[in-house]
């Protein structure tokens, strides 16, 4: 069978996060593609669970040495990128991964493996909406949260360019919704 992969994008704050964390919940045969970055760790955050955090000087070294599928500075000097040998390890193992990474990324990957990919877009009900949402997380200022709104804005203008477009009004609908189109795609190598 031809190896699948599942790709999971949205604006900041639109769920994309706890839709993939609902999924990997209940199917084991999906596994999280661990994103690597330059941003800074959080108190809660663990090196090679949540991400493979690099210096600036190793992630352009990856760069130079062609170890993404695909990278982006997705914030000013903050780089983002899927490391070929993660999801490489992920087929080895005889699973499907599931990549939760920004919209231009999502693009990138999924025109490489066109054929063997899924692309979900989530999308805010809207961008007042997402704004609420990111301003109740408490962990942007003023400044950040009209970046991440007008970067929202922009990334929303892609939508089409993805196999499947499911509006999170509501998470748990959102994430039977999304789960009903995983099964269509993956069906019996989903079990």
């Amino acid at each position: 069978m031809e190896n699948k992969l599942i790709i999971i994008t949205a604006p900041s704050g639109a769920g994309k996060t706890s839709i993939t964390k609902y999924l990997l919940g209940k199917y084991k045969k999906l596994s999280f593609s661990i994103s690597a970055t330059t941003r800074k760790q959080r108190t809660h955050e663990t090196n090679g669970v949540d991400y493979h955090f690099l210096s600036v000087e190793d992630f352009l070294k990856k760069i130079e040495q062609q170890a993404f599928i695909e990278w982006e500075m997705v914030y000013e000097g903050t780089y983002y990128g899927t490391l070929k040998e993660e999801i490489s390890n992920i087929w080895a193992s005889g699973k499907i991964p599931m990549l939760d990474i920004d919209v231009k990324g999502a693009i990138h990957v999924q025109n490489q493996y066109l054929q063997q990919s899924l692309s979900l877009f989530i999308e805010p009900p809207s961008v007042d909406a997402l704004k609420i949402r990111l301003a109740s997380r408490g962990t942007e200022t003023e400044e950040s949260l009209q970046t991440r709104i007008n970067k929202a804005s922009y990334e929303i203008s892609f939508k089409h360019h993805f196999n499947k477009i499911v509006i999170n009004e509501n998470l748990q609908e959102a994430c039977v919704a999304t789960e009903d189109i995983l099964k269509d795609f993956l069906g019996d190598a989903l079990q």
